[in-house]
Order: C-alpha cells, then structure tokens, then sequence
C-alpha cells in the first residue's frame, strides 16, 4: 500500500518552504538517517508508508572526495525516493568544497543535508557533526560555502540543541544567517545523547519563534500521539522519526491516516519487502545483515527470543523468507505452534 504525500518531488517541496509562513503546512515526514540501518532497501520500503524527505545515511566528505566504492554505494537511491536528501558531514571548508561538487554530478540527490548533530565520539573529536555547535561563526561560513559550491534547488541542516549546554536562541539566529533552506533540531545537546529525561521540546518551540525557515522536530517521537504532542509542544512544521521508524515503519502511515492501527498482514508484507530488497542489493551478504531488523520487527511478539536465535543461526534467504510467512503470519499471531520454523536451520 502507497501513501501520496504533497511533496511529491522537489519542486513541490520547495514551493511550500517558500510559503510556509503564508499558508498551513501539511507537516513535513522525514525518515532520520541512522548508520547501519537506513540504508537504500530499508529507505524504499517507508518510502511507500508516507515519507516526505528520505535521507542518506550520513557520508563523510572526505569519503565523498575520494569516491570510497561503499561510500558511492551509499549515495545511491531508489526509484521512489523523491525528494531525496544525501547528508554529509565534514569540518574543512577545502574538502567540502570538492564533496559538493562531486554531488552536483549526482543528479538524482535533491537536497543536501549538512550534519551538524552527530554525537558519535568518532566525529565530534575531529570536529565534525555536533562538534561545529561549538562555533556558530564556522558553522554558518560552512552552510554558506555549501549553497555556494552546489547546483541542488535545496539544502539543509540538522542540529541539537547545543554541544554542552543548551543555546536554542544563538543557534536559531545563526540558522537564520545561513542560508539554508530548513533545519531539523533535534531536542538534546550533544551531552545528552539519547537519555529520554533529557529531551526539551520547550528549547525548540523557543526556536520556531525566531527561525524563519521551517523547522523540523527530532527526537522520542515514537507513536502517533507523540507526534501530536511534540507538534502541538514546539509548533514545528513536521517530524524526522529514526528509532521507532525501525521497529514501526508504518509509524508514518499511522500519522498520513491519524490512525493508530496496523493490520497485521500489512507487517508481514512489509517485512518480506524488505528481505527481498536486502538480497536484491546486496547478495547473500543482504540476508545476515537484515537480522538486526529481524530483530526489530519481532520485538514484542510471542516467541520472539526463539525466533532471533533461529535467525541469528540462518543465512539462507528461503527459509528466512518462508520462517517471516509463519511468524508474523495472522495464525501465529493467534498463538499458533511455530515450533517447526525452528527446524529449518541451514547446516
């Protein structure tokens, strides 16, 4: 099942950020770039559950530069991902510059989103990602320098809310020099990570009040009505949903429909699609790489500590297949005896 959305393609989209404050918004959906999990397969099934903008997983500029063959891979998109958003991270202006220009050769990204959230040691100890909130000054020469170098009709920025501490007025004044076309703000400081006490969406409805620019909510929207919650809390002109989004894809067809359901057969497609476009990119490779999601997707249900040990055990693509018809089929989840799909391991 296909989920329309108004911003169908790029020039729709940027035709309601140019309106955004004369009009109401149908609130933006974006699916948040997670490393290791919102690759290419994964992107193309929620796509068709209502997503607005997906979003590259974040790639490295100097990766970028020197055309790293995983890196090219993961700049790839697929047919149904429009608008599609490749975000980068990076700190040296030279470097970026020519990251920019190899994307204006890759006429199928839409928009490039600049990283300036990441809270991964990895990337903030060289100065990347949330490591730039400590230096609005550079920060805005770099979104600058981005718009400049490109050829894309958009371009973004994701935030937190600061590095060490919170600074949501500075940060919102200096999104508004840059130049970009949107920002999403996530609701933590790099300090806070991902601790749940910790989010303040207050610190973004502060934001909204002086950016100029719509502004997209991230963080602990996991339900329906949380993304009620946090619209009506910050004013934000939509939602970037990442975690839940893994164990809920249909999360955003559940805010298309205002309705909180799911069939259950919907699960079962959903997840065989999903297999099926692991395998199809990756080879074999595909099938051991999609138990984390396996993984995700079982959570909750009966059985499921038995059944991702079966699957932490197989790696033929059939029999995950047909173990995915039984587990998450309706007669299972009626609590049917699934004890045969734990004798089909592969030797």
């Amino acid at each position: 099942m296909k989920y329309n959305t108004p911003y169908h393609n790029v020039d729709s989209l940027k035709a309601y950020l140019d309106n955004f404050q004369k009009e109401t918004l149908t609130p933006i959906l974006m699916l948040a770039p997670l490393a290791g999990f919102t690759d290419l397969p994964f992107r193309k099934v929620v796509k068709d559950f209502g997503v607005d903008i997906t979003v590259s997983e974040m790639i490295s500029s100097h990766a970028l530069v020197y055309e790293n063959e995983k890196t090219m891979k993961m700049a790839m998109k697929n047919d149904n991902e429009t608008p599609f958003a490749l975000q980068i991270s990076g700190s040296k202006e030279d470097v970026l510059k020519k990251a920019v220009e190899k994307i204006n050769n890759m006429p199928w990204v839409d928009i490039i989103d600049f990283n300036c959230g990441c809270p991964a040691p990895k990337v903030a100890n060289h100065g990347n990602g949330s490591a730039l909130l400590k230096d609005l000054d550079k920060f805005c020469k770099i979104l600058k320098l981005i718009r400049e170098s490109g050829n894309k009709k958009l371009y973004s920025v994701k935030v937190r809310l600061g590095f060490d501490k919170k600074i949501p007025l500075e940060l919102a004044h200096a999104i508004n020099d840059s130049g970009v076309d949107y920002c999403v703000v996530h609701a933590r400081t790099r300090s806070d990570a991902y601790k749940k006490d910790r989010i303040d969406y207050d610190s973004l409805a502060l934001m909204k009040e002086i950016l100029n620019i719509p502004m997209i909510a991230n963080g602990e929207i996991d339900s329906l009505a949380a993304f009620h919650r946090v619209l009506e809390i910050t004013k934000a002109d939509g939602a970037m949903i990442g975690r839940a989004a893994l164990r809920e894809p249909w999360i955003f067809a559940q805010i298309r429909n205002n309705d909180s359901t799911m069939p259950l057969a919907l699960k079962k497609d959903l997840i065989l699609s999903h297999l099926d476009s692991m395998f199809n990119f990756y080879g074999e490779r595909g099938v051991i790489m999609f138990r984390k999601n396996l993984h995700a997707y079982a959570k909750g249900e009966k059985d499921s500590n038995k059944y991702k040990d079966f699957v932490n055990n197989e790696k033929d693509y059939f029999k995950i297949r047909e173990s995915i018809k039984e587990f998450f089929g309706q007669k299972r989840v009626d609590s049917t005896d699934i004890s045969p799909i734990f004798n089909k391991r592969s030797v």
